[in-house]
């Protein structure tokens, strides 16, 4: 199954354009007396992320198949995140009540809409993760260990039995473990925070470019996958990303105590992703090695 690269770019509909962002970001002035006093400033660790020895290693198709069996529970946890961010921001109980932030209400629903939904080029919806799992099957990576995973989670194994199995990826278990640690902890400005820091934007241009010609050179195994980036990593770092932080400062406000949680936090989950780079870079190095 692969998705065709579209004859023109798309404009979604359903999407956060500038104007909205800009729009959220003005009316969050009333929150915050200045954004240099409150902010989360990650650019350091960001870059050092960015510029991760992992991706070096990263130039055969099966060294991104290692990759993809890995990267896909960061994937998943993402969605893990936002549902976590819609549950703390929108009502999704019965009896049904407004929240108290129209204007975040509707940025938290327009994410989850495309995430969960997003429109395929040759028409039809997946979530994002979905579309990820098409592109593992495409390229030949191994999609058993998230496919066990999530089996032996729907018939209600406990979520730490789950990720203790020998078949779960080295790195994967202590990082779902940190995400959904702060997606559970009810507390919306950690949850914001990691949301917004340091998830696929990290993934870098050189990454991407590899894909590209992969893609190019064989699109049958990996068009999907370079769609889902453009689609998923593009949009990330463009339009949700902002429009996150955006969140962020809302939610913070003028609270020093907010703030400098919703950066130890974001911290945090930028040290897991690279505690899970390190083990990833393991894992592709041996078996570079070996073959």
């Amino acid at each position: 199954m692969g998705f065709a690269k579209p004859s023109t770019p798309r404009r979604d509909l359903i999407a956060l354009d500038q104007r909205q962002i800009q729009r959220m970001t003005q009316d969050t002035a009333k929150f915050s007396r200045s954004q240099a006093d409150f902010s989360i400033d990650t650019s350091a660790m960001t870059a050092v992320l960015s510029a991760h020895e992992l991706y070096d290693c990263l130039q055969t198709e099966e060294s991104l198949r290692l990759f993809m069996r890995t990267h896909v529970f960061c994937v998943w946890d993402f969605q893990c995140l936002l549902k976590s961010l819609q549950r703390h921001m929108t009502c999704v109980d019965v009896p049904w009540f407004p929240t108290s932030d129209p204007e975040a209400r509707r940025l938290v629903n327009e994410i989850v809409l495309e995430e969960e939904s997003d429109e395929l080029p040759q028409g039809g919806f997946l979530s994002h993760f979905e579309l990820y799992l098409v592109a593992m099957e495409e390229c030949g990576a191994d999609r058993g260990p998230i496919l066990r995973f999530l089996k032996e989670l729907r018939s209600g194994k406990d979520l730490d039995e789950c990720l203790s199995q020998p078949y779960i990826p080295p790195g994967a278990r202590d990082f779902v473990h940190s995400t959904l640690d702060i997606a559970e902890s009810g507390e919306v400005h950690r949850v914001a925070a990691a949301f917004s820091h340091g998830r696929e934007e990290l993934i870098p241009v050189m990454f991407r470019q590899i894909v590209q010609r992969l893609a190019a050179s064989s699109p049958g195994k990996w068009e999907s996958l370079r769609y889902y980036l453009d689609r998923h990593v593009s949009h990330d770092s463009e339009v949700h990303g902002p429009a996150a932080r955006a969140l962020v400062s809302r939610i913070c406000g003028e609270d020093p105590t907010l703030w400098s949680e919703a950066e130890a936090t974001a911290t945090e989950a930028l040290e897991a992703r690279g505690r899970l780079w390190d083990a990833l870079l393991t894992t592709v190095t041996a078996a570079s090695m070996q073959s």
